[in-house]
């Protein structure tokens, strides 16, 4: 038994469409494409489900209207062209949907609107409040404004954070690909992944990594990297092809499925985890990296050898090993500059008001990764 059955009784679903399957380099918006998956998404409305669509293509649709011949290598025309071509995606969408009845909303995210915690619970409150009143919310990075430092990278991990804003009981993930193959089947044999119920079912796999094609920006591992991340928070993931949406929504056997790998956690713990951008570092001794690690302990001003970057109370940090192995991320409940005279103290020797947790473990979730 697999997951697909949770595919099609889902009563809200994230949809992703990269921009490969929306438009071309000569011409633009592909309106015909659009108005297809509109017609799926449409359908799903109509039989009574929610919808929140993580659309790209904004750049792609601009480059026709400014007589650009390719995707702009510097951020000024990208930003330019987003500007214009985001205009006539959305009301394309606007105007496909409106032959179904149904009102969409825009919601343009930058990665600092995830990464700070009040503005990922004002993401939150924006998308259910859009849902409730019946609208269907289009999501898009915000490239108009968007700058390296704070992109997202792709649509695809965008989709994967926007599903647990959300709260979307699955996600789609389409492109112009059926789903994951074992191999490239552009130069060999190669066999579609039916299911991956685990990170080392795909361990064998070579994935590559994310390329710019003519329109686009992502690739198979972005599109791997955002199935895990929100199967790993409980959802259900399907990666397939746009010409097979219809089929993917309805939980028949297309594409790749990735199942649940763990329990939907907290809002709290899902940012700090995937969508925060911590501000600084503690390192830890041996001691404090095994009682953080195995025991699920806070973090003690008596475990900590040194401290980096400039942040505040309640800013992320990364909590490190003494080799740099990033053990845990957490929030802090100290500002940078207080910290030093604090390090290597026990509790009862500090005064009354340094004898909290520096990190407390409510307010942690391991990481296990190497820098």
């Amino acid at each position: 038994m697999t997951a697909r059955p949770r595919i099609a009784d889902a009563r809200r679903v994230v949809v992703k469409v990269g921009s490969s399957s929306l438009t071309t380099l000569p011409g633009g918006l592909d309106t015909e494409r659009l108005s297809a998956l509109v017609d799926v998404l449409g359908a799903a409305r109509a039989a009574g489900r929610e919808v929140v669509l993580v659309s790209s293509g904004a750049i792609a649709a601009g480059l026709a209207p400014l007589g650009l011949e390719g995707r702009p290598r510097d951020l000024a025309t990208a930003q330019a062209a987003a500007s214009v071509g985001q205009l006539r995606l959305v009301q394309t969408y606007a105007d496909a949907f409106a032959r179904h009845g149904v009102t969409v909303g825009q919601v343009l995210l930058t990665a600092d609107d995830l990464t700070r915690r009040g503005h990922y619970r004002n993401a939150h409150r924006t998308v259910e409040r859009l849902l409730t009143l019946g609208a269907l919310p289009i999501v898009n990075e915000n490239d108009t404004v968007a700058t390296e430092e704070i992109r997202f990278g792709d649509n695809d991990r965008l989709a994967a954070l926007v599903a647990h804003v959300a709260q979307a009981d699955a996600l789609v993930l389409l492109s112009d690909v059926d789903g994951v193959y074992d191999g490239d089947p552009r130069s060999g044999p190669a066999s579609l992944v039916d299911t991956v119920r685990e990170p080392g079912d795909l361990a064998a796999v070579t994935l590559g990594s994310a390329s710019r094609n003519g329109v686009g920006t992502g690739g198979m591992a972005t599109k791997v990297e955002a199935a895990f991340i929100a199967a790993q928070a409980g959802v259900p993931v399907v990666v397939t092809s746009t010409a097979q949406a219809a089929a993917a929504l309805a939980g028949e056997q297309v594409g790749t499925l990735f199942e649940p790998m763990g329990r939907r956690p907290s809002a709290r713990q899902f940012w700090l985890r995937y969508a925060s951008r911590p501000r600084g570092r503690l390192t830890l001794d041996d001691g404090a990296v095994e009682a953080v690690r195995d025991r699920h302990a806070s973090l003690l001003a008596a475990g900590i050898t040194a401290v980096s970057g400039e942040f505040v109370a309640d800013d992320p940090v990364e909590l490190v090993g003494l080799d740099g192995t990033v053990v845990a991320r957490g929030l802090v409940a100290y500002d940078a500059a207080e910290l030093p005279g604090l390090l290597g103290h026990k509790t009862g020797d500090l005064p009354p008001e340094y004898r909290r947790e520096v990190v407390h473990r409510d307010e942690m979730v391991l990481v296990r990764r190497r820098p």
